[in-house]
């Protein structure tokens, strides 16, 4: 139970990595906050959990203050914040409309900003942590999805951003960088950018990713587990990225020096 009594915010908390890092920190004694548009996985995931759903859109700042008025009465203060909100904006960018593009914007970056602003007061006061899950697209882009791969980046910039800014206040930020991982976003988003067939990319998934610790597949929540508060209080602005049958690295960054810690 080592997140007893510690009060934690997951955006994009209904489905997929949001879901799964909500079930691990429950099962580890946190309370904790589900955010999303759509109440219907939200309130699934908290019959199942006890989580405590907060319906709202994470890049909505009005709709954000309501939310963290809601936690503050359930629980408290905010002692971590799960940036996990994301969405699509795939295609080439000769063929993207400024309506697709505008919507990587919000659905990616906007959530992380907006979330991680409106949740610094609490996080200060509480000396908190702060979880960015960006995206391997945020490091190399991937074909035709220029939006959400420009996104992507820029979530890694924004949590260098708050690792300069909050460190020194004791807010300590990681940003995650997951490869592939079997949600309903990414068992179709790697099929439809590619002519690679989906039975081809599952039945490949073992053999690329059985000397990767992580196994991002079937653990999308480990990540984000071990950047949370009482886990590693010395790492603040890293990025721990889960590749698939590649070198996994840590990359802690202390002034201007950055030391790497290879983990397979």
């Amino acid at each position: 139970m080592r997140f007893r009594g510690l009060t934690a915010l997951v955006t994009g908390g209904g489905t997929g990595i949001g879901a799964a890092v909500a079930r691990r920190l429950a099962s580890e004694g946190a309370n904790v906050a589900v955010m999303g548009r759509r109440r219907e996985p939200l309130q699934a995931l908290a019959d199942e959990t006890g989580c405590f759903v907060v319906q709202a859109d994470a890049a909505d700042s009005d709709a954000v203050r309501a939310a963290l008025q809601e936690i503050h009465g359930k629980f408290g203060k905010v002692d971590i914040l799960i940036a996990n909100a994301g969405g699509h904006g795939v295609g080439p960018t000769i063929s993207m409309t400024d309506e697709t593009w505008s919507l990587a914007t919000r659905l990616n970056l906007d959530t992380a900003f907006v979330c991680a602003r409106e949740s610094l007061p609490d996080l200060i006061a509480q000396k908190g942590a702060v979880v960015v899950v960006a995206s391997i697209a945020g490091l190399f882009a991937g074909p035709a999805a220029a939006g959400y791969v420009t996104m992507k980046h820029a979530c890694i910039g924004f949590g260098k951003s708050l690792a300069r800014d909050y460190g020194r206040k004791g807010v300590r930020t990681n940003i995650v960088c997951p490869g592939w991982v079997a949600t309903a976003m990414g068992s179709v988003s790697p099929s439809a950018r590619t002519n690679t067939p989906r039975s081809k990319q599952v039945s490949a998934y073992p053999r690329a990713a059985r000397s990767c610790p992580e196994r991002p597949r079937s653990r999308p929540r480990r990540a984000e587990r071990n950047l949370l508060p009482g886990q590693h209080d010395w790492t603040s602005s890293g990025r721990r990225t889960a590749l698939c049958a590649l070198r996994v690295h840590w990359q802690v960054k202390t002034g201007t020096s950055v030391r790497k810690f290879g983990l397979v």
